[in-house]
């Protein structure tokens, strides 16, 4: 069997890095022949009306967020883990929320952020006003494409989020009411091939966002029943082999966000399980039974 690693040809998160190289070897300890390769479009491309991809392999193991290369991979026959659709759906932070929508899994309130095509416009106070009538104060902005926390931002009046969607207003993002049991600490929670594999609490005591990248401090836990099924019922929705969920805790637990490309160092870190193992085997058995 053969596979190939694809990732983002700009990565600069050396956690990233780290983890393609794991998912090598342990797909390699599986005796599964593997090539990694940046996701640059060079091997798979249009061609006299066409998709022609040069790779040599069974499957992809996708480990990038660009949405048109798994596509035509798939359009040439290959299995990619996770696939396109999925990919697309967690790489868009809106997108999840809005495909999940109705489907009894309970989420922060959430409001579209308008996207505005003219350099010179400016957001309205009406609809600063309108915002925080729906939502509240502070409240959670972000940016729908992003990683890490970075582009997540927390506002505590008025002024701070007519400045912040002003500067926002060219990009995707959505409004969220902030929920403040859940201030620096959520569970991130590991599903493969449709069960959760472990979970850690991820607590931050001096910022709203619990990333292990922000300074939070992770720690292995048993995942409760309830919150299991709703990770599990995500995943299974949007179509995923392999995600970390993150999950706001209050008096209800809430669905943050479904990461599709999750890194899983410090899950590994603090729960002592093997987290490339458990997906490499999850890979190798699905290609067996195809």
């Amino acid at each position: 069997m053969k596979g190939a690693v694809l990732y983002n040809p700009y990565e600069c998160y050396p956690v990233q890095l780290r983890k393609v190289q794991r998912m090598q070897q342990e797909l390699s300890a599986l005796g599964i022949e593997v090539q990694t390769l940046p996701n640059d479009g060079t091997f798979v491309y249009l061609r006299n009306g066409g998709v022609h991809c040069d790779l040599q392999a069974d499957f992809v193991l996708y480990l990038d967020k660009e949405r048109i290369v798994p596509r035509l991979l798939e359009r040439c026959g290959l299995r990619v883990f996770n696939s396109a659709a999925a990919t697309e759906i967690c790489d868009d932070k809106l997108l999840t929320h809005a495909f999940l929508a109705d489907s009894g899994i309970p989420m922060p309130d959430t409001i579209v952020g308008p996207l505005c095509y003219n350099p010179d416009a400016q957001v309205s106070d009406g609809y600063i006003r309108s915002v925080v009538r729906a939502l509240g104060l502070p409240m959670v902005v972000k940016e729908c494409h992003g990683s890490f926390g970075e582009q997540v931002y927390l506002c505590q009046t008025e002024r701070q989020l007519a400045d912040l969607l002003q500067r926002l207003k060219h990009k995707p993002y959505l409004l969220q009411r902030y929920e403040k049991d859940s201030f620096g600490r959520d569970m991130r929670v590991i599903v493969i091939g449709g069960k959760v594999l472990c979970g850690m609490l991820r607590t931050n005591k001096d910022d709203f966002r619990s990333n292990a990248a922000q300074g939070a401090v992770c720690s292995a836990v048993t995942v409760p029943k309830h919150i299991a099924d709703m990770c599990v019922k995500a995943a299974n929705l949007i179509g995923l082999d392999y995600c970390g969920v993150d999950v706001l805790l209050g008096e209800e637990p809430k669905l943050c966000e479904v990461n599709s490309n999750a890194a899983f160092e410090a899950m590994e870190a603090c729960t002592g399980v093997n987290v490339a193992q458990a997906y490499a085997r999850h890979i190798a058995k699905c290609m067996q039974q195809k």
